[in-house]
């Protein structure tokens, strides 16, 4: 009877997700070339929608005015 091993072969580490400059610039080019655009957004601007409610005044501000 053969002896089972203690341990299974471990699986492989998958490749990282890095690319390189060259790659990411031939694939804006190819989107730019296929009729895509950039939008050119102002710096601080998010493109998440605000979630939050609108916070409600409170009495105490209007009886002061």
């Amino acid at each position: 009877m053969s002896k089972k091993p203690l341990r299974t072969a471990g699986k492989k580490k998958p490749p990282a997700a890095v690319e390189t400059s060259s790659s990411l610039e031939d694939k804006v080019k190819a989107f730019l070339e296929a009729g895509g655009e950039i939008e050119q957004i102002k710096s601080g601007v998010s493109g998440q929608a605000n979630m939050a409610a609108p916070k409600a005044k409170s009495s105490a501000s209007k009886s002061a005015n």
